[in-house]
């Protein structure tokens, strides 16, 4: 991932409440160095959430009314079964309202809706619960964190997960927190890593069968990574899976998982590791986005990022399992069961970030079977065997110089850089179509290699160093692409790098928004534009949709993205047919 120290003021704060005549404002002290939570507007006629069962949550993928997962559904598929906004009708798509959060830095968030209730978050575990339908705050919470806490990529935030009465988010400061849905209130945090250590966390949580699982991240300072299940009741662990194996060796593979030689020093490496011993307990394997669920098989599917230190793999010999992997373990013990590896011992910074789908696919056989799809920071999007992880097809997606180059003192330009490919932005599926839709950043970057560190305890520890490469290109496309085959079906270039994510719905449109800030609506068929709104900031977040009193709306952040400096913002755009 790319670097951004961050800190965030704490300690001593003093919050106020703006007070209006008629209306009730309430305060929650600060508990544990941590809650502020304000109340809008108590009348009987705002919204408020009903208890939310494991039922609804298990068929959110056919629930046209609600958005109840960040991605739509377990599946991740970010395909939405309403279909009044429709290629006939979108034209009518109009502006209802926009919500104003209180800073101005990047979102990447999409927001979760039931119950005629809107949760979204912004950067620095900002959340708010917002009438879905007028856009009135219902209540704010406020994640105060320790200023010397330090994060990679920007401080972001992608949403919530709910279940029962309450609402979760994860905080930059890798703690769990759990919130009455209806008030704000803290019920209960459970703090999951060390943040002093490096360890952080921007996934949302995904709540599932009495459980909320959520990923440690923090690969840029030699933590271990892990996927976690705790107790959604109470916050108690339940399992821990760690994504750096304690025999991190792996098979000493020579290529990666298309077919690139990596050019590694195999002899040297073992060398490495008879003399330094296994890397794992500093081997990072960042989690960013929360895991696609297999109810009916009780099995968690999920990507790991890239291991630590990024670029330098002498300190670090072997395949440094499970980074850069398509991973499933079991829902109830949290159980390896299957891995695939992408690339080996990477030392280009091309970890998996965004979320694993689950639908259907052909395999090689033309037969249909269970799948999984991931579109990586390598530019390519791979097609799984559910069962047993095993690649069955891969389609690259961008444009490709020195894939697996070696660095130089000099630099070496590599096409994609280490924020390219897809990087953090999730897939959408259609899955009448059988296409996938994915977002590139065709950019490139000047690889170098600097000397070697051992593990500085909690500091920035990168091993080496890209710089920008100004005489390259740089651009962005919409991609669809059929899982099937794995044929490119059409492609629609844009003037900047993409970021943020895509939402598919039954109406035969994608919605996705541009670093410049334009927010569209396009036809899933053909990708032909459909219908566009200039918004004030880079949209670099997924849109969620959902249906109230008749009409459909359709969500989005516009905050711009820290990692490639598109303009910052401060507003959710809603828009309703």
């Amino acid at each position: 991932m790319n670097f951004v120290r961050g800190s965030y003021w704490g300690g001593d704060l003093v919050f106020t409440n703006r007070i209006q005549l008629g209306r009730p404002i309430a305060v929650c002290l600060i508990v544990l160095g941590y809650c502020v939570t304000s109340f809008a507007d108590g009348t009987a006629t705002m919204a408020e959430p009903g208890s939310l069962s494991q039922e609804r949550l298990t068929s959110s993928a056919q629930d046209s009314n609600d958005f109840l997962v960040t991605h739509g559904n377990y599946a991740q598929t970010r395909y939405h079964p309403a279909d009044r906004i429709n290629t006939r009708t979108v034209k009518n798509l109009k502006l209802a309202w926009t919500f104003q959060v209180d800073l101005t830095e990047s979102i990447q968030g999409a927001p979760i809706v039931y119950d005629g209730v809107m949760y979204l978050t912004t950067s620095y575990n900002h959340l708010f619960a917002v009438d879905a339908k007028t856009g009135k705050e219902l209540w704010h919470y406020t994640h105060v964190m320790d200023p010397a806490v330090s994060v990679c990529c920007g401080p972001n935030n992608r949403g919530v997960a709910a279940l029962g009465d309450l609402v979760y988010m994860a905080t930059l400061d890798a703690k769990l927190v759990a919130l009455d849905a209806k008030t704000g209130a803290v019920v209960w945090s459970k703090q999951l890593a060390d943040p002093l250590k490096g360890y952080s966390v921007t996934a949302a949580p995904t709540a599932v069968d009495g459980k909320i699982l959520i990923g440690l991240a923090g690969a840029e300072y030699g933590i271990r990574g892990a996927l976690k299940a705790l107790d959604a009741t109470t916050g108690a662990e339940v399992w821990t899976f760690y994504t750096t194996a304690a025999n991190s060796a792996g098979v000493w593979a020579t290529h990666d998982a298309t077919g690139l030689d990596l050019h590694r020093d195999i002899a040297a490496e073992k060398a490495a590791l008879a003399k330094r011993g296994d890397p794992y307990k500093t081997l990072g394997g960042s989690i960013w986005q929360n895991p696609a669920i297999d109810l009916a098989n009780k099995r968690i599917y999920f990507v790991v990022g890239n291991p630590s230190p990024d670029d330098d793999g002498s300190v670090r010999p072997g395949d440094n399992l499970y980074t850069d992997s398509l991973v499933s373990v079991d829902l109830d013990s949290g159980k390896y069961i299957c891995h695939l590896q992408y690339i080996p011992h990477d030392i280009w910074d091309m970890d998996a970030v965004s979320p694993a789908v689950l639908t259907p696919v052909s395999d090689k056989a033309g037969n249909k079977i269970p799948g999984v799809l991931h579109a990586g920071k390598s530019g390519y999007l791979y097609v799984h065997d559910a069962k047993d992880c095993s690649l069955i097809r891969s389609t690259g997606l961008v444009e490709a110089k020195n894939e697996r180059a070696l660095p130089t003192k000099e630099g070496v330009v590599i096409r994609p850089g280490l924020n390219g490919g897809v990087s953090a932005s999730p897939l959408a599926i259609d899955p009448k179509l059988g296409l996938a839709y994915a977002l590139t950043n065709e950019s490139a970057l000047k690889y170098y290699f600097f000397t070697s560190t051992e593990y500085p305890n909690g500091k920035l520890w990168l091993g080496g160093g890209f710089k920008g490469a100004p005489e390259e290109p740089a651009w962005g496309a919409i991609v669809a692409t059929d899982y099937n085959t794995g044929k490119i079906r059409w492609k629609v270039k844009k003037p900047l790098p993409m970021f943020g994510g895509i939402l598919a719905t039954a109406g035969g449109l994608i919605f996705t928004g541009e670093g410049s800030g334009e927010f569209g609506a396009y036809d899933s068929t053909t990708g032909k534009e459909l219908w566009s709104y200039k918004t004030d900031a880079g949209v670099n977040a997924p849109a969620s949709t959902y249906m109230l009193d008749g009409k459909q709306y359709v969500v989005v952040g516009a905050g711009g993205n820290t990692q490639l400096n598109f303009k910052r913002g401060n507003k959710y755009y809603v828009f309703a047919y």
